[in-house]
């Protein structure tokens, strides 16, 4: 098999991976202008908290969905405790980021004060490797794969067919406006941090679960993959997000094959200094544009 072929379908997988927590912070972007950069350390105690229930002797998939729920709670707390007063306080964007970059930093050397610096790995099996056409997947890849893309599917559902999806709408073009027209934005608020939380969540324990073993800079390592993905999407647009992650889980390891595996981050962060020179506004521009971030 050609190594081009077989990195291919490591992209893919790298994609599911990053896709949820890509989505996720593009989806808190959308509806309450905050970018989340404390999502990395999230993703980390997602990560951590899948493999204490693991070794407590949960299935890896039951510790995925309990961290899931972790987190999706968690996000919620993080966004009515900390971030909404400050936005109520009319603390600028870029103030906000330095909250989340506090955040950041604060989850993590929490995270390895708990657990310390070692590696870490989950009690599970990878399965038979399955051959499709010319690229080959392990078992336990291809229901990662279909974790992510059952996730993704969800949210198009949730956005696209549902009343509360017109609500998220709404209230991300305009919050003040929906809540005039009776919308709950509180709650769409609330809905929308807890599912972005989710599938942050996800991500952490996926990740874990590619890499083998990890250590407690697994989110810090991973957020500029993540970033990257949501910025190159176009930043408030979950669609845009999937899109972003399956261009740099390819990208990134295709790279790795071509020059080092040391490359594959900084093919992300090639990509993302392009677009920010070239188009900013990313893949599909309405929210960036509209909050005034592109031209």
């Amino acid at each position: 098999m050609s190594p081009a072929i077989q990195a291919l379908g490591f992209g893919v997988v790298t994609a599911g991976v990053l896709a949820p927590a890509a989505v996720g912070i593009s989806m808190q972007f959308a509806i309450t202008n905050i970018f989340n950069i404390a999502m990395g350390s999230q993703l980390t105690l997602a990560a951590f908290i899948g493999y204490e229930v693991n070794h407590a002797g949960a299935t890896i998939w039951l510790a995925m969905a309990i961290a899931g729920l972790f987190t999706g709670v968690t996000s919620v707390l993080l966004n009515r405790g900390l971030f909404q007063p400050f936005l109520r306080r009319g603390t600028t964007f870029f103030g906000i980021l330095v909250v989340g970059i506090a955040l950041l930093l604060i989850l993590q050397y929490t995270a390895q004060a708990i657990w310390g610096p070692s590696f870490f790995s989950y009690t599970f099996s990878q399965g038979a490797q399955l051959q499709w056409g010319s690229l080959t997947f392990t078992r336990a890849q291809l229901v990662i794969l279909g974790i992510s893309v059952v996730a993704m599917g969800g949210v198009h559902a949730l956005l696209a067919h549902t009343r509360f999806g017109k609500a998220m709408r709404a209230t991300a073009s305009d919050s003040d406006l929906a809540s005039s027209c009776g919308i709950r934005t509180e709650l769409v608020t609330d809905v929308t941090w807890f599912v972005s939380g989710t599938l942050c969540g996800i991500g952490g324990v996926a990740l874990g679960m590619t890499l083998g073993a990890f250590s407690t800079s697994l989110g810090s390592t991973f957020l500029l993959e993540i970033i990257a993905a949501a910025i190159l999407g176009g930043i408030g647009q979950a669609y845009g997000a999937m899109v972003g992650a399956l261009i740099i889980g390819i990208v990134a390891e295709e790279s790795a094959l071509a020059l080092s595996s040391a490359y594959s981050q900084v093919s992300a962060f090639v990509i993302l200094v392009v677009v920010l020179l070239v188009r900013p506004q990313g893949i599909f521009p309405g929210v960036a544009r509209s909050r005034g971030l592109a031209g």
